[in-house]
């Protein structure tokens, strides 16, 4: 087996300048390593092993600095780890002002690391180091901080026109945060008989080259003598858990020889699959499962990176293999009630979920899709008897059971911009994850005009396929052939930071989208921008800005009039979803600032804790078991449309750290701050021009900015509320004229009062004689003449 990445090419670094790291605050941490010559390369190895065989689950940029050496000099630490950055310097004293990161670790090829340095990654001020030793050899502050052992640098403390000609020992005391001895042990200490402390997590060498026996000699030798084929074994040796980039790296491709493990091939596919590279997941398990019916996990696995990829009849063969192993099959049956349902087939998917119950009665995601699937058979034997021509259709997502709430109130908010009526009589609902097959299109093609609209739809990984490469589900050749006017309104693009992923297929099919678009709206600035980047030039200025019709809720519903009296809650929301990619290595951090936080507001307000779905509420149990605080839980999740927009309404403020947690309250006329983890958040406070209603998660005075901020609202709650009225109007005015463009698209009357045009048939895309598409309709066509 072979992979097309080799494993001496280093891994592409994060970006410095990717300004959606700028927008959240995440914190960008490197270790860096400067290397005076060549001849200390082999000290440069053996720290590189032991950073990796200590810490396997740890995996950020490691830059090493160096006087100028040839870049083939650093062929065997690129071996080494994936995210190696030789960068030229002038002296070690460069690790001062290292752009791009935040936290800088400084280490030397004289150190060895023997324990976890996730304590260091946890500081947040100063320079952190262990003092320099005294005679005895003792670490004493009043010596300073040695020029060459370990130290922990922020950058946000670090004047860089001051010490960028210093030396690591005249850093001020004002600056120096001590650290233990066991973050910087003297090997010299110890001599030649002496055991390493238990408790010693860095090893230093620097004073002590003669040091060739002993203990110290040996708990560098286990790291010093590792080639690479040792060294590879070794790592996939190590029990728990271990990094997606080390493990790619250090597995593939598979050395000659026997056939590797199952299990690690099946771990690496779910790396694969995880960022979207699912071919390669294919390719990887399709070779180990040949053959061999005997692997139901992995023909779970593969089952699921060919659905991603749309092959779904080869899925599910392999999700029915699955099947027959009593531990896998209710996974797999969820997957194939999935899969039946993406393809239409409604009684497949609830007997698919229905079996899934047989084998465990208390799977939940079986007993999602049967009620799902139940509701769909109910509902289409009831469906009312409406002309298509008389609809709109609808694609988005649309949440059910308890799945997140803003996804349930999204694209009730989406269609009440366009009929004040927003069910089934004005509207046909086109789930966007559903296979646009030929039935599909006629469906759509029915309806006087089809609103893609509402929610992160530009997203690669919650519902991967291989027909668009974004959420919804259409090929090309099925997109070209849409003939009612077709709107996309209100998308977001969705895409965390640092979250990379193959955009070939996307980017193909967001041109075709574009093109064929007779109106294309998003939801922020920020989303214009990211995909503007992504079409050719001819196409970006058709890439609009239309705001989240949540947030301009008071002006669609005449019911979200400012209360009489609110209630004096504050309502708290956070998100879990892909939490590595929102804190990193700053949630103990963001805990312990929230309690902070929580304990200043509750002397104005009653906290309570807003659930947008019940992964939520993993924060209320956290904040209970490490800080003894409880809150109350709002399980929006289980509330209407209405109760949930009526429980914001009557909030005096709300903190919320999903974007319709934000958005929701806002739209109602609620004063908002968001807990930015996420670039949408900042994206949306950008648009309204309050970026100061937004604090970072990663923000080191988080806890006093949020009551700072909270207080003040509440101290002046009238100001504020008028604040958000203000903000609203200039979003209702941009989305009426946009209301007003598609208006002309739809042919519908303005249901806020104005006269629409003339009523009269939609005009469907041209088409020659011979069938072919001609451009798509523009913005003002008008009604046929008679």
């Amino acid at each position: 087996m072979t992979t097309p990445k080799p494993r001496t090419s280093p891994a592409v670094p994060a970006d410095p300048a990717d300004d959606r790291r700028a927008v959240t605050g995440k914190r960008r941490i490197a270790f860096a390593v400067y290397v005076a010559d060549a001849g200390q390369l082999p000290g440069l190895q053996a720290l590189l092993r032991s950073l990796v065989l200590t810490g396997p689950a740890l995996c950020e940029d490691v830059v090493v600095l160096h006087p100028g050496l040839p870049d083939a000099s650093f062929d065997a630490a690129h071996r080494l780890h994936p995210r190696l950055i030789p960068r030229s310097a002038d002296g070690r004293h460069d690790v001062f002002r290292l752009d791009g990161y935040d936290t800088v670790i400084a280490l030397a090829p004289t150190l060895i690391v023997l324990g976890s340095l996730d304590p260091l990654l946890r500081l947040r001020t100063g320079v952190a180091a262990v003092p320099r030793p005294g005679p005895d050899g003792v670490p004493d502050p009043r010596n300073g901080v040695p020029d060459d052992g370990l130290l922990v640098i922020q950058a946000q403390d670090v004047d860089h026109s001051a010490l960028a000609a210093a030396a690591p020992q005249d850093i001020p005391e004002s600056l120096l945060v001590p650290l233990d001895s066991r973050y910087d042990f003297r090997a010299l200490r110890l001599g030649d008989d002496l055991a390493v402390p238990e408790d010693v997590v860095v090893l230093n060498f620097a004073d002590a080259p003669t040091v060739r026996g002993g203990p110290a000699h040996a708990a560098r030798a286990r790291f010093d003598l590792l080639d690479d084929e040792a060294f590879r074994a070794a790592y996939l040796a190590l029990p728990g858990a271990k990094h997606p980039d080390l493990l790619l790296h250090l597995a593939l491709p598979f050395p000659d020889g026997p056939r590797p493990p199952i299990d690690l091939v099946r771990q690496l596919a779910e790396i694969h699959r995880g960022r979207g590279h699912h071919d390669r997941a294919v390719a990887l398990l399709g070779e180990a499962v040949a053959g061999r019916p005997d692997l139901p996990r992995c023909h779970e696995t593969l089952g699921v990176c060919l659905m991603a990829l749309s092959r779904y009849e080869e899925a599910e063969t392999h999700l029915l293999l699955a099947t027959a192993s009593p531990d896998f099959a209710p996974r797999a049956y969820g997957q194939l009630a999935r899969l039946a349902w993406l393809l239409g087939r409604t009684e497949d998917a609830r007997g698919y979920a229905l079996a899934g119950l047989e084998t465990d009665p208390t799977d939940a995601n079986c007993r999602a899709w049967y009620a799902r699937t139940s509701e769909m058979v109910t509902a289409g034997a009831t469906s009312p008897d409406i002309p298509a021509g008389e609809q709109l259709a609808h694609v988005a997502l649309f949440a059910d059971g308890e799945e997140n709430a803003g996804d349930k109130v999204l694209p009730e908010a989406v269609r009440s911009c366009f009929t004040t009526d927003t069910g089934p009589d004005s509207w046909h609902q086109q789930h966007a994850h559903l296979l646009v097959d030929e039935a599909g299109l006629e469906r759509l093609n029915a309806r006087r005009a089809v609103i893609v609209g509402g929610g992160g739809l530009f997203l690669p990984d919650t519902a991967p396929n291989g027909n668009s490469g974004w959420q919804w589900n259409i090929p090309d050749d099925v997109l070209a052939r849409i003939t009612a006017p077709l709107a996309v309104f209100a998308v977001g693009y969705n895409v965390f930071d640092g979250q990379r992923y193959r955009r070939e297929r996307f980017a193909a099919s967001l041109q075709a989208l574009v093109e064929r678009s007779a109106f294309f709206g998003l939801r922020n600035h920020g989303s214009v921008a990211r995909v503007r980047e992504l079409l050719p030039a001819s196409l970006r200025e058709k890439v609009r800005y239309q705001p989240c019709p949540t947030t301009v809720a008071r002006h669609l519903d005449t019911r979200l009039v400012e209360p009489a009296v609110r209630e004096d809650t504050v309502l708290l929301n956070c998100a879990y979803d892909r939490a590595g990619l929102r804190f990193g290595h700053d949630y103990g951090h963001f805990l312990a600032e929230m309690a902070a936080a929580i304990r200043a507001m509750s002397a104005a307000a009653e906290v309570r804790y807003a659930a947008h779905m019940p992964a939520d509420e993993r924060f209320v149990d956290d904040l209970r078991r490490e800080h003894g605080l409880t809150l109350p839980v709002e399980p929006l999740y289980l509330l209407s449309n209405d109760a949930i927009r009526d429980l914001y309404r009557r909030a005096r403020l709300v903190i919320g750290m999903r974007g319709h947690a934000g958005m929701i309250p806002f739209g109602c006329g609620t004063p908002i701050i968001s807990l930015v983890s996420h670039p949408k958040l900042a994206y949306f406070l950008a648009d309204i021009d309050r970026p100061d209603w937004g604090v970072s998660v990663h923000e080191r005075a988080l806890g006093a900015r949020l009551a700072e901020r909270a207080l003040a609202v509440l101290a002046d709650h009238p100001a504020a509320v008028a604040d958000v009225h203000d903000r609203q109007r200039t979003l209702w005015s941009v989305t009426r004229d946009n209301l007003a463009r598609l208006r002309e698209l739809t042919g519908l009357p303005d249901p806020f009062g104005e006269p629409g045009p003339v009523a009269g048939p939609v005009v469907p895309a041209p088409r020659s004689a011979a069938g072919e598409d001609r451009p798509a309709p523009s913005l003002r066509t008008a009604p046929p003449t008679p």
